[in-house]
């Protein structure tokens, strides 16, 4: 049997290893590992932020009042977003290391008890990284209130629900957008050190072929190219502080003058709604930002913290001066070029900073394309988008998959994105909408995890809102009035992502429920006798299901239709649970259905949404082990009733393998016996020897023995699997919208998407598919 099992880097969450123990080289290491993976976005933004913003709606005078009062609005901006709202803020809202939106929304689940996950259990509340150390469920006022409102109101919970999704959707779209408009931005260098007659038609097709380039890159994995990541944003951030120090100095030393918030003041009084709609162009100054929260399980709050805080941050702030600095004596530009960041480069320099810029474009399109990658991954684990194929193109870093549907898709809507616009305004125009509202949703989210995950003020979490949010809310509002100038594009992409999220999230919930409202009763299975009424033939038959108590229904379909099974059964389900990790010892949930002779197990594997599932044949042992250990932890004091039906609640946590210190292992001919263990063996090896090695003391009754030697003799014989292979149909009577929902959208994403991993890893000799029809 080869399943699939997480394998991680254990220090990276375990509480054995805090990150208070980390040294100062190593978090040192990770603040410049960051710079390359992180902060590759927001340290492109000074190729397209002044262009953007004088696109068409303000014009630079002479009085310089308009570059001013842009400069205060991005100095201001990336200070109050970026430094105090993420650095100081929202980075300590991580669910154990891990950041993003699914980060806030599965905080809120653990602590409001609103996840739509439809297999949870109280035994999942006991998971160690559950409840985060430090942080308790608001218990009293007006905290408490609100949460007992959320656990009420099922309205409520899909409208939170929606707003996570919207979010997700839109760093989606972002995933398209970002690589358009930093390559394009990029390669427009090109306006100033080629004819103008040429440009033109050499822009769209160089970001085109660079497009694909980075989008082919994809497959070889981030850990092969990623060493030339930090070098390239290190060297970028170095070129554009370098050089916004030398226009400050030469051409406008009191520039420093205008980080004053009196001239965002004075700009608006003198633009007034140009100024406002230019207020799109000026929000991609914080582009990326969001990935210093998402990326946050690669790294450290203080390696990120002091990269930005101490690198990008300021680089910026002198980027952006220097800019303006230049722009304040240069009223009329040349070749009727619009105002960008090129101008401002020295012309010995253009060729080289050209090249450099063309290389932190590309770095920053991987970033977001990377994050882009992890989302769609949680969403598959937690039932919201079809299964898909993940490629993890590194077996040390966990986070670092490769998805190549949606590589694809993504490079032929970055394409179309590039050769429909032909200009950065439309593309900026989109970027910006996608930008602000993940941060909108962010700010949504962070709000409730004050009040619910960390207990603090009602007054608090409405000051966080109001603030942030009434910050975002003017910059959304500038994005939004341009619409029909390109915002439209995100809009329309975050809108089939959510619907193909609504459809199959729906179709999934009514396939569980069907299973929950179908399945075999526990008096059936008595019924039939010790002998289940049927042949009981050598072997162990793994059944599995996604029901986490009860008898399946394809069960019953298969006994009814071949009245012979084997002589060991186990009901095994795959679950995922709303926390990063799954602790190895915390991994399986082993019980019994039935009396002990009739040999009919339980065995509930569970994941966290951030573990990575690799090929390895030793879960085959694990699944085996966990069931012996469980037979021996149980002991004689276990009802020895035929007609106990109670076992089927008892359930005990068991790990993997290599987690049982003192537990059974299993024995294989290739590897050496231990004195200090005494071995189960069987008279006979029909296919190959195995022995389960028991511990000496307590000693074992001659019935567990008994049953151990038989679950044995069963492993030797071989595992056949049998999957449940479903036609979700919508029964008679249903609604329009239902029947189009899942006769046609549930069903057409059913067929098209990836069987589930652990079926592809099943060996096909051994593997059986019991078809049913769900009228759902």
């Amino acid at each position: 049997m080869i399943l699939r099992r997480p394998v991680m880097d254990i220090e990276s969450w375990s509480p054995d290893y805090p990150i208070k123990k980390e040294s100062w080289r190593t978090v040192l290491a990770l603040a410049y590992q960051s710079l390359g993976v992180v902060y590759g976005d927001l340290s492109t933004s000074p190729l397209y932020v002044y262009k953007s913003t004088f696109a068409e709606d303000i014009q630079h005078s002479e009085s310089n009042e308009e570059i001013y009062g842009v400069l205060s609005f991005v100095f201001w901006t990336l200070t109050l977003i970026p430094l105090v709202k993420y650095v100081f803020i929202v980075l300590r809202a991580d669910d154990n290391g891990e950041g993003g939106t699914f980060a806030l929304y599965s905080l809120l689940c653990r602590h409001a008890r609103i996840s739509t996950l439809p297999n949870g259990q109280l035994a999942d509340e006991d998971l160690y990284e559950y409840k985060k150390e430090g942080i308790a469920s608001s218990s009293s006022g007006l905290g408490l209130r609100l949460r007992s409102t959320l656990e009420k109101h099922r309205v409520l919970q899909r409208i939170l629900l929606t707003l996570a999704l919207i979010g997700t959707c839109m760093v989606i779209g972002d995933g398209v957008l970002t690589p358009a408009i930093s390559v394009f931005s990029a390669v427009s260098g090109l306006e100033l050190v080629v004819s103008k007659h040429h440009h033109q038609y050499i822009e769209v097709p160089l970001a085109c072929i660079i497009l694909v380039f980075l989008f082919y890159l994809q497959h070889y994995g981030t850990h092969r190219i990623g060493f030339l990541f930090a070098p390239v944003v290190i060297t970028w951030l170095f070129c554009i502080s370098a050089i916004g120090v030398y226009n400050i100095f030469h051409w406008n030393p009191h520039v420093y003058q205008a980080l004053s918030p009196h001239y965002m003041y004075k700009f608006l009084k003198k633009t007034q709604r140009g100024g406002w709609m230019s207020l799109g162009g000026i929000l991609l100054c914080i582009t990326g930002s969001e990935a210093m929260f998402a990326d946050l399980g690669h790294f450290s709050q203080l390696s990120i913290k002091i990269a930005f805080s101490f690198v990008v941050y300021p680089s910026l702030i002198l980027a952006y001066m220097g800019q303006a600095a230049y722009l304040s004596k240069h009223h009329i530009i040349e070749n009727d070029y619009q105002i960008g960041f090129y101008v401002s480069v020295p012309e010995k320099l253009r060729w080289p900073v050209l090249a450099i810029a063309i290389l932190a474009a590309v770095v920053g399109s991987q970033a977001i394309i990377t994050g882009t990658f992890s989302i769609i991954k949680q969403c598959c684990a937690l039932g919201y988008f079809p299964r898909v194929k993940i490629v993890h193109t590194s077996s040390k870093i966990c986070g670092q998959i490769y998805i190549p549907e949606i590589n694809w898709t993504l490079m032929l809507l970055c394409l179309a994105v590039t050769i429909g616009f032909r200009n950065a305004k439309h593309i900026s125009n989109a970027s910006g909408l996608a930008v602000i509202t993940v941060m909108l949703v962010t700010t949504c989210l962070m709000s409730l995890v004050i009040v619910l995950c960390w207990n603090r003020s009602v007054v608090l979490a409405l000051s966080f809102i109001f603030f942030f949010g009434l910050i975002e809310a003017l910059y959304f509002s500038a994005s939004l009035i341009k619409f029909l100038e390109g915002a439209w594009v995100p809009v329309a992409l975050s809108f089939i992502f959510l619907i193909i999220m609504f459809v199959w999230h729906y179709g999934t919930m009514k396939k569980y429920e069907f299973d929950v409202q179908n399945k075999v009763s526990l008096n059936w299975l008595l019924s039939l006798g010790p002998n289940l009424g049927i042949v009981r033939v050598r072997g162990i038959g793994l059944i599995h299901t996604d029901l986490i108590s009860g008898i399946p229904a394809i069960f019953s379909h298969f006994v009814t239709n071949l009245p012979a099974f084997h002589q060991v059964l186990v009901l095994f389900c795959i679950k995922y649970v709303p926390v990063p990790h799954v602790k190895p010892e915390e991994r399986f949930l082993v019980g019994r259905i039935g009396p002990k002779q009739y040999r009919v197990y339980r065995c509930i594997a569970r994941y966290g949404y951030h573990d990575v599932l690799l090929d390895d044949v030793e879960f085959e042992k694990d699944l085996v082990c966990s069931i012996a250990e469980f037979i021996r932890s149980e002991g004689p004091q276990s009802s020895r009733s035929s007609n106990n039906t109670e076992n089927e609640a008892k359930m005990a946590v068991i790990g993997t393998t290599p987690t049982h210190a003192r537990g059974i292992k299993m024995w294989n001919d290739d590897e050496d016996d231990s004195t200090e263990l005494k071995e189960v063996n069987s008279l006979e090896v029909p296919r190959k020897k195995v022995r389960f090695l028991v511990p000496e003391s307590p000693e074992i009754d001659r019935e567990t023995r008994a049953e151990l030697q038989e679950l044995m003799e069963a492993r030797e014989a071989g595992m056949a699997f049998i999957l449940g292979h479903c036609y979700v149909k919508a029964k008679t009577g249903s609604s329009l919208i239902k029947r189009i929902v899942i006769n046609f959208g549930y069903d057409f994403l059913r067929r098209n998407s990836r069987e589930p991993t652990y079926a592809s890893s099943f060996p096909r000799a051994s593997t059986l598919e019991v078809g049913m029809i769900y009228h759902v």
